[in-house]
């Protein structure tokens, strides 16, 4: 309507008074409903191209969109064992920090395998006590064995010595019982050696893996025990939160609130939908501006800091049938990241705030290039100077928003 009352101040118009005074046409008797049509083709037909033609270079140099909102982050308090709730430490709507206990889940069980754990522990302890007793009888029976060995040695010795000189008192059924007792006492010594060694065995390696075994069962069932209670990864507020002891929470299919963070990155960040028309014209470091339903009567000043490079409508996930482009039920738009021009200007806007924004082509920087013709001179200062019909535009749509909002649709 804007775009329209301002070209017909230049064609409509001055037709008309040139009918009016430069013809002597009146209004009611030769300018009249029937015949204004005629009376004022050039001008009418004149204001019809030159309001599309501006309003085509409005929107696409200019281009606006309804739909941007800035984003924020939530985190879904989900527990990571399911179970019935035990305690409740924070209500609805609370604010708490990185660290503070949410919540607790019946651990019962989980306590029993710790218990079972930590007895474990005392168990493998108390075996190497027994091996440790083991390993002194064990020395005990080497000493012994070695002891009788070295008897039965000498014996032997003795007898062969006698043997030697002759002596009638020496049998060789009595060197053969003693050679026998030898062998005997011999393998009764490596068998001490051996139980020794398997006792050390265990002691050194059995029992340290069962140790280590029983340790890592008990880290295990403490770690299981720790899912029990929930605590707040960051700090922020507590939404959505309705649990009460009893109920039961599940990390799948019942989770048991969300939690909004204070500090998020990206809060002064707002993305924007652009028709894909403008994907030639916008550019990071363009300037736009921006109101929003939550900060009404106001403008705040922005910049294009992003563009996205790729359009969501295109988005391929593989299936088990091939995509056919008609299929696309719209098409996308181009996703546009922009920030307040000045800190502090948005601080006070809540994320996920409604808003609407134009963005807007700047070419001086073109404008002072000496080599520009002057066709395309012109051409760009009419681009720059229609920019004000859209900034009067949004201004308008801010100052008439509170009566569209709560009048017309009752919100």
């Amino acid at each position: 309507m804007l775009e329209l009352m301002l070209c017909s101040l230049v064609t409509v118009l001055p037709d008309f008074l040139f009918r009016r005074f430069g013809q002597g046409k009146r209004i009611g008797q030769e300018i009249n409903f029937f015949s204004v049509w005629y009376e004022l083709r050039w001008g009418i037909t004149a204001c019809a191209i030159l309001t599309v033609s501006l309003i085509t270079m409005v929107f696409y140099y200019h281009p606006a969109s309804t739909s941007v909102a800035s984003y924020f982050r939530t985190v879904t308090i989900l527990p990571e064992t399911g179970g019935r709730v035990s305690e409740v430490h924070v209500e609805n709507n609370q604010l708490v920090e990185a660290g503070d206990l949410l919540f607790r889940i019946d651990d019962a069980s989980q306590q029993a395998a710790v218990e079972t754990a930590r007895r474990q522990i005392a168990e493998v302890d108390a075996s190497l006590a027994v091996a440790g007793a083991d390993l002194a009888a064990a020395n005990a029976g080497i000493e012994q064995v070695s002891a009788a060995l070295k008897q039965a040695q000498e014996d032997l010795a003795r007898n062969l010595e006698l043997k030697e000189r002759g002596s009638s008192a020496v049998r060789e059924t009595e060197i053969e019982r003693l050679e026998n007792l030898v062998a005997q006492r011999a393998g009764e010594l490596d068998a001490a050696e051996a139980q020794k060694a398997a006792v050390e065995e265990n002691i050194g390696v059995l029992i340290p893996a069962q140790k280590a075994s029983a340790e890592a069962a008990l880290k295990q069932s403490e770690a299981e025990l720790a899912k029990t209670s929930v605590f707040a990864g960051t700090a922020g507020r507590v939404e959505q939160f309705a649990l009460q002891v009893g109920d039961y929470v599940n990390p799948i299919l019942r989770p048991a609130g969300i939690l909004v963070p204070s500090e998020f990155a990206g809060r002064n960040r707002f993305a924007a939908g652009f028709g894909q028309l403008t994907a030639g014209v916008i550019k990071p470091g363009m300037y736009a501006e921006m109101g929003c339903l939550t900060k009404p009567f106001t403008v705040i000043p922005m910049v294009v800091v992003e563009v996205q490079d790729v359009i969501p409508s295109g988005q391929v996930r593989p299936t088990d049938a091939l995509r056919d482009p008609q299929d696309n039920r719209r098409p996308g738009t181009l996703t546009v990241f922009m920030e307040p021009l000045y800190d502090g200007q948005a601080d006070d806007l809540p994320p996920g705030s409604t808003c609407i924004a134009n963005a807007y082509t700047n070419n001086h920087g073109i404008l002072d290039d000496p080599d520009l013709s002057t066709g395309r001179w012109l051409f760009l200062h009419m681009v720059d100077t229609v920019g004000l019909v859209h900034a009067l535009i949004l201004r308008i749509q801010m100052l008439l928003m509170p009566v569209q909002t709560l009048v017309f649709t009752g919100h």
